[in-house]
């Protein structure tokens, strides 16, 4: 397993080990024991699955507030992804900066996105699959979210038409949002 540390800490991206043989391919898309080898030591709770029909959808951007805040693991299972993460802990060096990652079945990448952080994804090929582990359960009261095209946030999504839920449409910017992240 390779883990690769990116410009927002804890925000890591993480190469499984793969065996590919004659047959296809095998690997772990989760071992507690392993992961704890590179300090990842979250207690996942509940495991999400999405299916986006279309290429253009954009998920996001997403997250909790605490104490109900969630770290997530994101992998995909068929088609790609633009993955992105926000820092929206306030007294972060980092506070409203950003990183993309392409997630792929075929790359089979995994994001590790910790507690502090809005989520979201824009999918880069139709029937995209992905699958993500949280360490909280889902709470609709606790759920909340920024407009995924915040011009303070600058994200470089890579549509020009993305098809958005009713309720991704209006979430706050940025400097409005309900973060309670220190």
């Amino acid at each position: 397993m390779n883990v690769i540390d990116t410009k927002l800490q804890g925000v890591r991206i993480i190469e499984p080990a793969l065996h590919v043989d004659h047959r296809g391919f095998f690997l772990e898309i989760y071992n507690t024991k392993i992961y704890r080898t590179y300090n990842i030591e979250y207690q996942f709770v509940q495991d999400n699955h999405s299916l986006s029909k279309e290429q253009g959808v954009i998920r996001g951007l997403h997250y909790q507030v605490s104490p109900h805040s969630q770290a997530k693991l994101i992998y995909v299972l068929a088609g790609s992804i633009y993955d992105v993460v926000v820092d929206i802990r306030r007294n972060s060096q980092t506070f409203g900066h950003w990183i993309g990652v392409h997630l792929s079945a075929e790359n089979k990448r995994q994001l590790l996105v910790p507690h502090g952080f809005a989520h979201g994804f824009c999918t880069t090929e139709p029937n995209t699959e992905v699958l993500y582990k949280v360490d909280k359960l889902y709470s609709p009261e606790h759920d909340r979210g920024i407009l995924w095209n915040d011009p303070a946030l600058g994200i470089d999504w890579p549509t020009d038409q993305p098809i958005l839920s009713d309720k991704d449409t209006k979430h706050p910017l940025l400097r409005d949002a309900d973060i309670n992240f220190e």
